[in-house]
């Protein structure tokens, strides 16, 4: 039989202000359930902000002000967009100087050479001087002009390859495409890398390759090769039949093609280390200039093979 003390209700409850009759009860009961009840509302808010984050698109890279891959694709592309649009002009103004062969059959053809030799010195000097400037400030500007520059070039050296070859440009095009494509889908799926041992060899050859160049163009202006013989070296020596040209122009091409794959890696390295999004121009800058020595020297390569 229990103890008939222990009836008491402050035995019973063990907080004595659940007591009905313990001083300020009801008053404590009422603030317990306030507190409850903002507390239930701000936990209610914090789950909506929380759900609103999950539920919004990850920050880009101009909220972010960081370097991504996709934010540089579209600066690429917009330099592209450049180069098409000044190459259109390039093209007219040096086709514009072709006189028709039944009004002078003495000069069928007699292209404008300033689009081409503005383009090719204004594109060098401004890729100097972003090559050299850039570790301290990048300048969009001196990208875009850049691209103006080498969209004369490109647009002079087509229409003057393309009269002389009719068809060659949209063949070089396609071919330029195709390497670019394959190489950019060899790099995402990791199936070729940049290495420091094999960067190394491609500098190398492309040092050498820059010194063969400026010694064939030497030869060339003090008239060693015969007329006719418009690329020099290139197109006049043969080894087993084939023109000097066309065997290191494909030497030419895979080290254009390495080019890109250290371009790509690059921009990747960019992305990963958290590089401001301004430096994404100079990963669109070094594309452009990579892919337009790729054309320009798959341009050669088929010209010297259709003239032999």
């Amino acid at each position: 039989m229990s103890n008939f003390a222990f009836n008491n209700p402050a035995f019973q409850q063990q907080d004595p202000r659940n007591v009905a009759t313990y001083p300020g009860a009801p008053q404590a009961a009422q603030g317990a359930q306030a507190a409850s009840f903002q507390q239930a509302g701000v936990d209610a808010a914090v789950n909506a902000q929380l759900e609103g984050m999950y539920a919004a698109p990850p920050a880009g890279a101009i909220e972010t002000d960081r370097m991504s891959v996709e934010d540089t694709v579209w600066k690429t592309a917009g330099l592209f967009g450049i180069l098409l649009v000044t190459a259109a002009i390039g093209w007219v103004l040096t086709l514009g100087g072709i006189a028709a062969p039944e009004r002078d059959p003495y000069n069928s053809f007699a292209p404008n050479m300033l689009p081409w030799i503005i383009g090719a010195l204004g594109g060098f000097v401004l890729a100097m001087v972003i090559t050299f400037t850039s570790r301290k400030k990048v300048r969009p500007a001196l990208i875009f002009a850049y691209a103006v520059f080498e969209g004369l070039f490109i647009g002079g050296i087509s229409a003057f390859f393309e009269v002389l070859w009719p068809g060659i440009v949209m063949q070089a095009t396609l071919a330029t495409v195709s390497v670019v494509a394959v190489t950019l889908a060899l790099f995402a799926s990791g199936k070729i890398r940049a290495s420091a041992k094999m960067t190394k060899i491609v500098m190398i050859a492309m040092i050498g390759y820059l010194v063969f160049s400026l010694l064939n163009v030497v030869l060339m202006w003090t008239g060693v090769f015969g007329p006719g013989q418009g690329f020099g070296m290139l197109s006049e020596v043969k080894i087993a039949g084939i023109p000097l040209g066309l065997i290191i122009g494909v030497l030419v091409v895979f080290m254009a093609a390495y080019s890109l794959v250290l371009d790509f890696d690059q921009i990747q390295q960019g992305v990963r280390n958290g590089a401001p999004r301004k430096y994404g121009w100079l990963g669109a800058f070094g594309i452009m200039v990579t892919v337009v020595w790729l054309y320009v020297e798959i341009l050669r390569m088929i010209a010297i093979a259709r003239s032999n």
